[in-house]
């Protein structure tokens, strides 16, 4: 919770002020953080449904699982590879940059083109910028589960989204969800569903009330047409700057 001063009135030149309380972000501790899936999805059961921790029993080597406590500093890219270089047991053998660059390459194995180009800006952009403070840009997150695939449940969802594209922690409770959206997220084939934007925005009315910052990137900010590769580049760094220069002064990271 967070307590806010308003200015609410002025008596005789000097200010009348209010304590409001300001709800900020999701309730809750993260607990299982299963990002970066790269292949067939993760079978997961819950080991002890009291504590609600859960165990992957097939599959686990094709995603991620971030086991470290989420404190009230978010997730760096920094504490990312700290994590990364003691799973992969990397910090004997090599430097930091060396696995730095292991992960890195292990994240971009997630991504689809347009995502790879995001995700390569923004490290490119703010590293230099941020150094230690940078937040982590977390691929691929499982925010929601069904055990069930697709064909046992006969092609029909019973959950909507259950991966985000992108997740920034700036606190255990300060999330950021980022979706750049392709034509499968509003058409079917090449045909506008409007079933399917609508369960999309319901998904963000229930990420919104729940504490969630949603920002959504339209597929054809991302369209190359005749540009050069040099000139989409640019194109593309300057469509994620001016996001996040805009978001990390929202949030006081610049």
């Amino acid at each position: 919770m967070v307590i806010n001063y308003e200015k609410v009135d002025e008596i005789s030149g000097c200010g009348v002020y209010e304590i409001k309380c300001v709800n900020r972000g999701v309730e809750g501790k993260i607990k299982n953080l299963i990002f970066s899936a790269d292949g067939p999805k993760p079978e997961i059961i819950i080991e002890d449904a009291l504590t609600n921790n859960i165990r992957i029993i097939k599959n686990e080597e094709y995603c991620l699982v971030y086991d470290k406590a989420i404190t009230s500093k978010g997730l760096t890219w920094n504490k990312l590879i700290d994590w990364w270089g003691g799973r992969e047991q990397l910090s004997v053998l090599f430097d930091n940059h060396d696995i730095e660059k292991s992960l890195y390459e292990r994240l971009n194995k997630s991504l689809n083109d347009i995502e790879k180009k995001f995700f390569s800006c923004y490290y490119n952009i703010y590293h230099p910028i941020l150094n230690e403070k940078l937040p982590a840009l977390i691929p691929q997150v499982y925010l929601h589960y069904d055990p069930y695939t697709l064909i046992e449940l006969k092609g029909q969802k019973r959950i909507e989204r259950q991966r985000m594209d992108f997740l920034i922690l700036l606190s255990n409770k300060e999330r950021i969800v980022i979706e750049l959206d392709g034509k499968q997220h509003y058409s079917e084939g090449d045909i506008s569903s409007p079933r399917l934007y609508s369960d999309m925005v319901k998904m963000d009315r229930k990420l919104k009330l729940l504490g969630y910052d949603i920002y959504r990137f339209g597929g054809y900010e991302f369209f190359k047409g005749n540009m050069s590769e040099e000139d989409y580049n640019n194109k593309i760094s300057m469509l994620v700057k001016d996001f996040f220069d805009k978001l990390f002064t929202k949030h006081n990271v610049l």
